[in-house]
């Protein structure tokens, strides 16, 4: 069975509720996109079920929503279950206008019932069903309402009965293209046929090897001729064609109280996308993140269990264990020496990180169920605009304060390759992760409010910058920015708690090994005594470009393997007083800059390719130092004293 549905109609949450195991996510063959897949234990014989990115269409805009149209393609028996918001039935029925066309068997979920009453939404689901022919239901996935009848509705799955009228060149042209179409591809024949008139060069890669070249050919010569004699592409026709049977059933049985739309909710809505008072909401946002992630998971949770439970219990008695089993000798150093297993990685990673990213998770939930992030995006797409991307940015961004890895992980979501590259070089060049934004903080608190003000300008500066200019040089072009914006919501704790456990675990299973991996490579090093070679090497550009002491240069060395920890061995300078202000600014400013953390790098290259991974650290090294070097001369050139 497949969940399919338009983005951001609750798929996951009624995935969830069918499923109640464990739940395998991978990567989409040939792509970056995952996939979840269960076996939806709440239906008789628990069938497996797999949850589609969301789609607004089946000739696809963007990877996701290739990945959803190939699925249903490559698993034509597989049943739908469609996820539907009650509110937006237009951009619903869409969707099942083009199901019905591939022939494919399913029922439709009307969700999030809740806020459809709300906004005075009404509709008449006997009707729709009579109409549709297929079972309606109405849900409210995240109280778990309706969901019962699922199972015992699947029986009556059917071909949705709604169509559109075309023309009859468009009509003539769609029969041509299904008798060149081998029958193996039964009732999506004239779907395909469609999508193929639309101009959908995507289906090439999967079609080509079932009909051969020369009939895709033929296929392009009956599309020509067809846009010959309407005078416009195929494409915009059929468009308009699915929206007017979609409009004429809404007539029937939609209805909206268009006075519920001037609710306090909506109201309070619009406010956060006003450019004056937006402002002070995003003041408000970005203090409570402050002081959840910031205050209490950075620092009070930070400190509980790295210096106690760590520190004071599980490290102690770790190196006990194993110098008492083993003896002092390598395998000893490997475990709980400074750059042992447990020592540094497990408490990196366990200690240091998932406190901040585990508190970080649950602030982004809130703020992702609330409806918020949206419209921070149409709030800041003018900003967003003069480093070459659009509001859609806005999410990696924002999640790359809490974790760079996790943040690139994200880009997936942007609709092209450009973006993703270009978001991808911006994160790991100057967005701090919240373990290593913890550190900067702490240090810019000892400095005035001008070296704080240099700080954060030229970091702001040198993405804006480089943003710009890579936005110019990258091949390829930016998306336009089309984005629904959903009402406002009162977060469900049930939802977020799940939320914040499935993203827990990700991190456990993809960032934590990845840790453990930089802190071998941290070791070998060290052995091999290559680590205080490269410190070396590093001294002279350190001191001499940088002005800084040559103890600095190990510091930005670990900073590769454990971004925070080459913040905090600034920190130790300036507060054993071998940094002056000066030089404080200027090591937090390529700290910054400097190449995130292993673990980011990897995935860096898991998303990007070796290639293009490589290409941008080595861009960022040397651009980091020099936007330092020239800092540096700069302050020292106009005698300013920080």
């Amino acid at each position: 069975m497949l969940l399919v549905g338009n983005p951001n109609v609750g798929k996951s949450v009624i995935f969830g509720a069918l499923s109640k195991t464990y739940v395998t996510v991978a990567n989409y063959p040939g792509t970056t996109v995952e996939i979840a897949r269960a076996r939806a234990t709440a239906i008789p014989g628990a069938p497996e079920l797999v949850d589609t990115p969301g789609t607004n269409s089946l000739i696809p805009q963007s990877e996701d929503e290739q990945v959803t149209r190939d699925i249903l393609l490559r698993e034509p028996d597989a049943l739908v279950i469609q996820v539907g918001d009650t509110k937006n039935l237009r951009r619903t029925l869409y969707l099942t206008l083009q199901l019905a066309e591939l022939g494919r068997r399913q029922i439709l979920l009307l969700n999030l019932q809740d806020e459809a009453q709300d906004l005075g939404v009404r509709v008449d689901r006997g009707k729709l069903e009579a109409r549709l022919g297929i079972p309606v239901l109405s849900t409210t996935a995240i109280r778990g309402s309706g969901l019962e009848q699922i199972p015992k509705r699947l029986p009556e799955a059917s071909v949705a009965r709604l169509s559109a009228s075309y023309p009859r060149a468009i009509e003539d042209a769609c029969q041509k293209v299904e008798a060149l179409l081998p029958e193996a591809l039964g009732p999506a024949r004239r779907g395909i046929a469609l999508m193929l008139l639309a101009g959908d060069d995507s289906l090439l890669p999967w079609l080509t090897p079932q009909v051969g070249e020369e009939v895709l050919a033929e296929v392009g010569l009956i599309r020509a001729q067809v846009e010959r004699q309407l005078g416009r592409r195929v494409a915009g026709v059929l468009s308009r064609s699915r929206f007017r049977a979609v409009e004429e059933l809404l007539k029937e049985t939609f209805r909206a109280d268009r006075a519920a739309y001037g609710s306090f909710r909506e109201t309070l809505g619009a406010l956060t996308m006003h450019p004056v008072w937006g402002a002070f909401f995003l003041a408000g946002v970005l203090l409570a993140a402050y002081l959840f992630v910031g205050v209490f998971g950075a620092g009070t949770l930070v400190d509980l269990i790295e210096d106690g439970l760590f520190g004071k219990i599980i490290n102690p008695a770790a190196q006990r264990f194993f110098q008492t089993l083993l003896g002092p000798g390598l395998i000893t150093e490997l475990l709980v020496g400074p750059y042992g297993v447990i020592t540094m990685a497990l408490t990196y990673s366990l200690a240091i990180v998932l406190p901040v990213v585990g508190t970080f998770f649950i602030f982004f939930g809130i703020l992702e169920d609330s409806g918020y992030l949206p419209r921070l995006a149409v709030m800041l797409n003018r900003v967003f605009r003069a480093m070459g991307l659009n509001g859609k940015a806005v999410l990696p961004m924002v999640l790359g304060l809490g974790c760079d890895t996790m943040a690139t992980l994200t880009t997936r979501i942007l609709p092209s390759k450009k973006e993703r590259v270009l978001v991808t070089l911006l994160l790991a060049l100057g967005v701090p992760c919240s373990a290593q934004l913890g550190v900067i903080l702490a240090m810019l608190s000892s400095m005035s409010f001008l070296g704080t003000f240099l700080w954060g300008g030229v970091v702001a500066a040198t993405l804006f910058g480089v943003g710009w200019a890579a936005a110019r040089l990258l091949p390829g072009r930016s998306s336009d920015f089309l984005l629904e914006i959903p009402p406002l919501r009162v977060p469900q704790l049930g939802n977020i708690f799940i939320k914040t456990a499935a993203r827990t675990e990700w991190y456990l299973k993809e960032a934590v090994p990845l840790f453990i991996l930089g802190t071998l490579v941290l070791f070998s090093l060290d052995a091999t005594g290559l680590l205080r070679v490269f410190e070396g090497l590093a001294k002279p550009v350190v001191s001499g470009l940088l002005g800084l002491p040559p103890e600095a240069a190990s510091s930005f060395l670990v900073g590769f393997l454990r971004r925070d920890y080459g913040a905090a061995g600034l920190y130790a300078l300036r507060d054993a007083g071998k940094l002056d202000g000066v030089q404080a600014v200027v090591a937090l400013v390529v700290i910054t800059l400097f190449v995130p953390c292993i673990a980011n790098f990897f995935m860096m290259i898991k998303e990007r390719g070796l290639k293009t991974a490589l290409a941008m650290v080595a861009f960022i090294v040397p651009f980091a130092f020099l936007v330092g070097g020239v800092l540096n001369f700069v302050l020292r050139a106009l005698g300013v004293s920080l």
